[in-house]
């Protein structure tokens, strides 16, 4: 059950959203130098994969002995593009059909902070019609796992920051919170502070070039989900005229300011709760309660709870902390919805175990109490692509305006992190145009909690090129959600070059 479900988690976990949070008053990023277009490609030796890692933390048995691994030396700062450098972990599933072959086909699932070096392994029979057409690369952006990944403490440590409660939300809570996020932005820069001013999505962006160019392709041919949504637009400000088949999927507005972005992101999530509620309680043996609003109280009661007294799991606790975020985890995707039910039923008799193991597969934790990247280069990367530094005062202000549309899901976001973080952040990410580009595929789903579908239109607005594709059902992500009118329409587009029609919409799966 554990591993179905650490499958079910691997997009919406992945694709953990954020963006920058100031209207976009910066200048656009910076176009490439004329030396750096004429560079020739450097080359990636690929080897076998030996590290490969699961959602669950366990090693994946082998089973195509046919997929690559490799590593590209790429520069730390881009303005010196002769200075130090850092290598990118890639990985590389050879194309399997024997028609003639695409080229490349480049993934980013998003985060920021998912390793696309194990999730692409992970996602492999999901993409098998790609597969027939294309090589599918992925990689580890810089600042994430394998390459130069940023990492703030020990297991331990980030244990401790994992666990903090966000309610109540009083002063208490803030003074903890505050002093929490001090100390971890001080691990940060004491383990990662070379590579801290340098993880930004711009410089993301040009590190995919350096790929599209090493893999030998002209153009490149692109998937971004939630997050790889903005380095797919970036990637197409900067180098328009190398924009081959590029879809977005779960895109992000990148104009929107931090307060906007809260409230966004607490009202998808509240919809995705509600949701799951009234499909627990549809056919009379919700574990979580008899009705919408009994289930409401129950999980209402059992935060409040774990604020006082956290359940022992094991060695560990489940504190009310942990336990939000199990929830907003499985509300990802529909179907992780019935693990959810069997988590939250556990808790309230008594019983952490499965809404702590849902927190861990969130935040990257595994069994043995270490950490992947994912919950370090999140903000590493979140807090370098914005210039904006909430106050106090903001912060109080949106979170009470959060509150009032979910009190689960209401609490302080990333701003309070940003706002101590140790490296500069810049808006050179917030302004996209792919003028000149080729067309480029926006999927955006009504029932997303994650990116709202409302950035989706406005995504595509400013992309200039881009058409729109409507899903009407629920999760974060639709492309690998199960819609067959999704896959087909994106498919379409990624082997045929058909571009799906003005105003395309599928139903839900």
């Amino acid at each position: 059950m554990r591993r179905v479900l650490a499958a079910a988690l691997l997009v919406g976990a992945a694709g953990c959203s954020t963006v920058p949070a100031e209207p976009a008053t910066g200048s656009a990023p910076a176009a490439p130098s004329a030396g750096e277009q004429a560079r020739g490609a450097d080359q990636v030796e690929w080897g076998p994969c030996t590290d490969i890692k699961r959602p669950d933390g366990e090693p994946p048995a082998r089973q195509d002995a046919s997929v690559r691994c490799g590593k590209l030396a790429v520069p730390l700062d881009y303005a010196k593009p002769d200075g130090e450098r850092i290598e990118l972990a890639l990985i590389k599933l050879p194309a399997t059909g024997k028609a003639r072959k695409l080229g490349s086909m480049v993934f980013n699932f998003g985060g920021p902070g998912a390793s696309g070096v194990d999730t692409l392994d992970q996602a492999a029979r999901a993409l098998t019609a790609l597969r027939t057409r294309y090589d599918l690369v992925s990689f580890d952006p810089r600042g994430v796992e394998r390459s130069s990944g940023v990492r703030c403490g020990s297991g331990a440590e980030m244990d401790r920051f994992t666990a903090l409660d966000t309610l109540p939300p009083d002063d208490e809570t803030h003074r903890e919170s505050e002093r929490m996020n001090k100390q971890f932005a001080a691990l940060c820069q004491k383990n990662a502070g070379k590579v801290l001013p340098y993880v930004g999505t711009v410089n993301a962006a040009r590190d995919m070039d350096r790929i599209r160019a090493a893999v030998g392709d002209p153009k490149l041919n692109y998937v971004g989900m939630s997050y790889g949504t903005q380095l797919g637009a970036v990637y197409a400000t900067l180098f328009p005229r190398n924009v081959g088949r590029m879809v977005l999927d779960a895109p992000l507005d990148p104009t929107v300011s931090f307060e906007q972005r809260t409230l966004a992101q607490t009202r998808g999530f509240q919809h995705a709760y509600e949701s799951f509620l009234k499909s627990c309680v549809k056919d009379g043996k919700c574990a979580v309660g008899k009705d919408a609003a009994t289930a409401d109280a129950n999980v209402e009661n059992l935060m409040n709870e774990l604020t006082a007294k956290p359940l022992k799991v094991g060695n560990r606790e489940l504190t009310q902390g942990l336990a939000s975020t199990g929830v907003a985890a499985a509300l990802y995707s529909e179907l992780t919805w019935p693990f959810l039910e069997q988590a939250l039923g556990d808790a309230l008799k008594g019983h952490g175990e499965a809404l702590l193991y849902l927190a861990d597969s969130y935040t990257g934790r595994a069994e043995d109490g270490t950490y992947s990247t994912q919950m370090t280069s999140f903000p590493a990367i979140t807090c370098v692509d914005t210039a904006e530094r909430p106050s106090e005062a903001e912060l109080r202000r949106t979170e009470e305006q959060s509150l009032k549309i979910s009190p689960l899901f209401g609490s302080e976001g990333s701003g309070g992190l940003c706002r101590v973080w140790p490296a500069k952040g810049s808006d050179q990410a917030r302004r996209v145009n792919a003028t000149g580009s080729a067309p480029i595929v926006v999927v955006g789903g009504k029932g997303d909690p994650a990116t709202p579908y409302e950035w989706a239109p406005k995504l595509t607005a400013q992309l200039r090129t881009a058409t729109l594709v409507t899903y009407e059902g629920e999760g974060h992500g639709a492309y690998l959600s199960g819609s067959k009118c999704v896959q087909g329409l994106v498919d379409g587009y990624l082997i045929e070059g058909k571009v799906p029609r003005k105003g395309a919409t599928c139903p839900a799966a």
